[in-house]
């Protein structure tokens, strides 16, 4: 085996902290909020989760890259992460369908990585002093320079995103053929959302994230659906008003994650930045619904107030998480909507929460009844 001097690298907190590693030798600096996921695994499809546009991700598992990459499993057409803090991270890999080492799949997407971290410290870090912006640099910028770079980054709080990340223009997914059709919103949509809606018979067409109700409605679905995504759902006053249009046609409406947010927000219920946000493979969920809890795959820093939730007349929760007690799901009394703040397709993820997929299709069903 041939060793080899790492050049070193930095993380640098918006407080002032900093946390030094080593380089994986992509060379230079990237900014973003800083962020951790539980997950042992599925780091590819962490990756390229349009949630995470904009984050510096911290893998809480200390191996990455370990069993390469496979590019069917992608839920983006690109990396979405700004920047990765990891403990250790392999060169080689050891899965018999892996298609490239995760070094390649980085540097051909320019991704930049701080490795040799103690992450454990890091998090925990993290856990006491909330989410922050940060940047990692492995070219040598000196820690003033980099300072005075970090300060002008905007704070997630306020920052739209989903404009980054939607869809330029609509496209189709599935079975032109299938019995349903649904118009979906894109937020940030995740692949795999896609796959469980077509697995279930439907016909998709995916609508850029400022699309007006009037053209939604020109593809006749027969029930919409408004995606996850990134940043603060506060500035997206169009989404907004337009899923109140939808919600008074009172056709099927799913949303996930940004797209539950944004359903509060159109009922008069607002938001929040938390101080650290829910992400992972392994979060508890009560369903109050049926009484079971679940394990939900989760990746959300922006929450639904619950006081306000539970003070309006026109929803209830269906869900909170068993953690801190948050919001994790809700539907309105008397119109045919509701959401999660979860992630019911997972990938990663257990699959306890799919059958919400079918509770939308069931909602479908009765509404074409009625």
């Amino acid at each position: 085996m041939n060793y080899t001097t790492r050049p070193q690298a930095i993380l640098l907190l918006a407080d002032g902290t900093i946390f030094y590693g080593k380089s994986i030798g992509i060379s230079g600096t990237t900014f973003g909020e800083v962020c951790f996921n539980t997950g042992m695994t599925g780091y590819q499809e962490i990756f390229t989760d349009p949630s995470y546009f904009g984050q510096i991700m911290v893998a809480t598992n200390p191996h990455i890259g370990n069993y390469g990459v496979n590019n069917e499993e992608v839920e983006s057409d690109k990396i979405m992460i700004s920047g990765l803090v990891c403990k250790n991270f392999s060169f080689n890999h050891s899965r018999p369908d892996s298609e490239s080492n995760l070094y390649d799949y980085f540097e051909k997407q320019n991704l930049i990585c701080i490795s040799d971290v103690d992450t454990r410290a890091l998090v925990s870090y993290i856990r006491d002093n909330g989410a922050q912006n940060s940047v990692i640099s492995t070219d040598g910028t000196s820690i003033e320079e980099l300072k005075k770079q970090l300060s002008q980054v905007p704070n997630m709080k306020g920052l739209e995103l989903a404009s980054k990340v939607s869809t330029k223009s609509a496209y189709y997914y599935g079975n032109e053929k299938a019995t349903y059709n649904i118009a979906a919103l894109d937020l940030g949509i995740k692949k795999n959302i896609l796959r469980n809606l077509a697995k279930r018979d439907c016909y998709i067409k995916i609508f850029p994230y400022n699309t007006n109700f009037e053209e939604l409605k020109s593809f006749k679905p027969d029930g919409y659906f408004l995606s996850n995504g990134p940043g603060d759902p506060e500035p997206l006053k169009e989404v907004q008003a337009v899923t109140r249009e939808i919600i008074n046609t009172n056709e099927p409406l799913f949303g996930i994650c940004l797209g539950h947010q944004i359903i509060a927000l159109a009922n008069g219920v607002s938001t929040y930045k938390m101080f650290n946000g829910h992400r992972g493979i392994n979060h508890p969920v009560m369903n109050i619904l049926t009484g079971k809890g679940e394990i939900t795959s989760q990746n959300h820093g922006f929450a639904v107030n619950r006081e306000e939730l539970e003070n309006n007349q026109d929803l209830e929760i269906t869900h909170y998480h068993i953690n801190d007690n948050t919001v994790a799901g809700m539907k309105m009394k008397s119109k045919n909507c509701f959401s999660v703040q979860y992630h019911p397709e997972a990938s990663p993820g257990p699959h306890d929460s799919s059958y919400l997929f079918d509770d939308f299709i069931d909602a479908i069903i009765k509404s074409k009844k009625e």
